[in-house]
């Protein structure tokens, strides 16, 4: 069965916060300490996400009813990318994208942001960002990506 891209719902936040924890605890653990880690899973409680549902565009990526994934657009920045780490690398965070870059498109977005983490740098590297700059806060290392859309140009 194909996977399917759609709009979140109040009803999905239990589930994108599974997915965004499990992410963080078992993917970004290899390039954070533990304390960032736990720091970063405050920000994505089902409360928090269901917060995210009503203020920016979130996407989910979804198969079977099985949430998958989930994306966010919010103004020109990416936010909140995170696949289910049994699904990372088959292809789930490059449609989210894909579905992302269209929303901006749309929007009439010219350049979109996102702030990558160590762990992500290289997916986004693939979908044609380029590092502008590091922010460091403490222990926790951010990549602040850019990639300029053109309105006539192929995702």
């Amino acid at each position: 069965m194909p996977i399917e891209i759609r709009p979140a719902r109040a009803s999905d936040a239990p589930a994108i916060s599974r997915v965004i924890i499990s992410a963080l605890r078992v993917s970004n653990a290899r390039d954070y300490a533990p304390e960032v880690i736990e720091r970063v899973e405050q920000s994505f409680s089902v409360v928090r996400v269901a917060q995210l549902i009503d203020t920016r565009q979130v996407l989910v990526a979804e198969r079977n009813r099985q949430l998958l994934g989930t994306a966010s657009l919010d103004g020109e920045v990416v936010r909140t990318v995170f696949i289910d780490p049994p699904m990372q690398g088959q292809g789930v965070g490059r449609l989210l994208m894909l579905a992302i870059t269209r929303l901006a498109r749309e929007q009439g977005i010219a350049e979109l942001l996102v702030p990558s983490s160590l762990t992500a740098r290289g997916f986004y590297q693939r979908l044609g960002f380029e590092l502008q700059r590091e922010v460091v806060d403490g222990a926790e290392r951010t990549l602040v990506m850019a990639r300029r859309l053109q309105a006539d140009a192929p995702d």
